[in-house]
């Protein structure tokens, strides 16, 4: 399996972003992640700048609708498998560039996912 993207990861331990960081590293995925500051989380480089990942499987979604738009190219870019969509998080249009480009998409929480074995 490929690796994950937490794309709008916080190093501010309440934030679910980097609950799933700890989830994902504790349940031996191979993480990435890019956020706002620059830092690490649980061993886990955060990029504040845009970095080219090869092999992402999965983004994590944790950006607002309204702040999405920025990313839209870079994740394109990326060919993931999937992008899941946390709560809060929900876009059509960014739905629908997806389905433009043949990426899957879903609506749920990572972290009830990797908690129930459904990751």
């Amino acid at each position: 399996m490929g690796m994950t993207l937490v794309l709008g990861a916080s190093l501010n331990e309440n934030r679910y972003s980097n609950m799933v960081i700890h989830e994902l590293v504790s349940t031996n995925k191979s993480v990435v992640a890019v956020g706002m500051q620059n830092g690490f989380v649980a061993g886990v480089q955060i990029y504040k700048e845009l970095h080219f990942f090869d092999n992402i499987d999965t983004i994590s979604l944790y950006v607002g609708p309204k702040n999405q738009a920025f990313y839209y190219d870079y994740v394109i870019s990326l060919h993931p498998k999937r992008i899941i969509f946390n709560p809060g998080t929900s876009n059509l249009e960014f739905e629908e560039l997806l389905i433009k480009n043949n990426i899957a998409f879903e609506y749920s929480c990572t972290l009830v996912l990797l908690k129930t074995g459904q990751y």
